[in-house]
């Protein structure tokens, strides 16, 4: 085969307490491109997966293009650079005969990430937990959970986000975050999404990225006073997200007018169970 299409969900990591660990894949993708043939120009991300890929697989490099298209938003807290990343592992991975598995292609594209929380759902799809140097936890989630998506018109790089965050925080702040990490796993877990009211709240990140989101508390507060179970800032941001069972719109508009007049745009989108899809041809 000579093309390879791979089709990678959108995620959102964190979920407020699960800092670097808890994600959920989305019904929102982007589709990479792979095909054998001289590159047109090179790109630093792709040429660090595909020098990581074929050093894991022991295989023989070959010369590729790629393209990316889709509707997953570039730094907005919604996994794009896992889409880029996974899609190009598992595009080189098909044309090369898929010597590695799908498990060593999410390790692959953690390492990459250097953390898990996105890669996981989007290699697998659902509900995920990752722990470095532990089993994946994984599990479906229903469509009666929807996710209500503010994504502001500016950017919000991953690396910036994490230099507010302090090396160190209260006691009772770690304790009453690792509480409601746990009561989100559990509800997941159980497929009993009324468990997760207030258990979004955290203390481990969000009250010290705020300061490059001053709107995040308003947003979330406005989403959950119009029917929502809580919310989150997508990853690192910019998204928004909060998840309802019922009456998304309502939600929307509530959390749009809470942004203050800010330019942004509203997805409604159930999860996706699927994870990564891949396809191959010959031209």
């Amino acid at each position: 085969m000579n093309v390879a299409r791979v089709k990678v969900p959108a995620t959102t990591a964190n979920l407020g307490p699960g800092f670097d660990c808890l994600g959920i894949a989305l019904q929102l993708a982007n589709i990479v491109t792979v095909r054998r043939g001289d590159p047109s120009g090179r790109n630093a991300m792709a040429a660090a997966a595909a020098k990581a890929y074929f050093r894991r697989s022991n295989g023989k490099a070959f010369p590729f293009q790629w393209e990316i298209t889709g509707a997953v938003p570039r730094s907005r807290g919604l996994g794009s650079s896992v889409t880029v990343r996974l899609g190009l592992l598992h595009g080189l991975n098909a044309l090369s005969g898929s010597p590695l598995d799908a498990a060593e292609i999410f390790g692959l594209c953690a390492e990459l990430e250097g953390h898990p929380d996105n890669a996981a759902p989007a290699a697998f799809g659902g509900f995920t937990i990752a722990r470095p140097g532990a089993p994946l936890q994984r599990f479906p989630v229903n469509r009666t959970l929807q996710f209500v998506l503010l994504i502001p018109d500016f950017e919000m790089l991953t690396a910036e986000a994490r230099k507010v965050i302090p090396d160190a925080i209260p006691f009772r702040d770690a304790v009453r975050s690792a509480a409601n990490a746990s009561a989100i796993a559990a509800a997941f877990a159980a497929r009993d999404y009324a468990l997760l009211e207030g258990a979004f709240d955290d203390w481990f990140h969000q009250p010290y990225r705020q300061q490059l989101l001053p709107f995040l508390p308003k947003v979330i507060a406005a989403g959950r006073k119009a029917g929502a179970l809580g919310g989150w800032l997508s990853g690192s941001g910019s998204t928004i997200a909060c998840a309802t069972l019922a009456n998304p719109e309502r939600i929307a508009a509530a959390m749009m007018a809470a942004a203050g007049g800010r330019t942004a745009q509203i997805q409604i989108v159930r999860a996706d169970n699927a994870g990564v899809r891949i396809s191959t041809s010959r031209s």
